[in-house]
């Protein structure tokens, strides 16, 4: 359980206007902090199986709500997964990457297709003349 400086101070970086506290960005926040207090008391009660499970809860509800978030607003669910530094926004960078890249390889076969073609076409007229 967080204590209410700390939640008043999450709340205040993740609310989208002034009187903000149950907005999906706040309480994902909220959630993320209570998991990483959670999963540091499991780490030295591994036997505690009710926080465990209380655990799973939490992460059951910050996944409902990351959902949401992403299928409302992509743009504020990438901001949230990066600051928060979510395994997801790492997940999200790689796919970004790798879609670059695929790019980039594209551009550039492209572009020896086109030489090649254009090579090709003054052989011909280089025949013709």
């Amino acid at each position: 359980m967080l204590d209410k400086k700390k939640k008043r101070r999450i709340i205040k970086k993740f609310q989208t206007h002034k009187n903000d506290t149950g907005s999906p960005q706040v309480q994902t926040a909220i959630l993320t902090e209570e998991i990483r207090d959670l999963t540091s008391h499991l780490q030295e009660h591994r036997k505690d199986h009710s926080s465990r499970r209380g655990l799973l809860k939490k992460l059951g509800e910050r996944r409902k709500l990351l959902k949401y978030l992403q299928k409302e607003d992509e743009k504020a669910f990438k901001i949230l997964a990066i600051t928060l530094k979510l395994k997801i926004a790492k997940k999200m960078n790689e796919e970004k990457e790798k879609e670059e890249k695929l790019v980039k390889l594209a551009e550039e076969s492209m572009k020896e297709k086109e030489e090649a073609e254009a090579a090709e076409n003054k052989e011909k007229e280089g025949e013709t003349k």
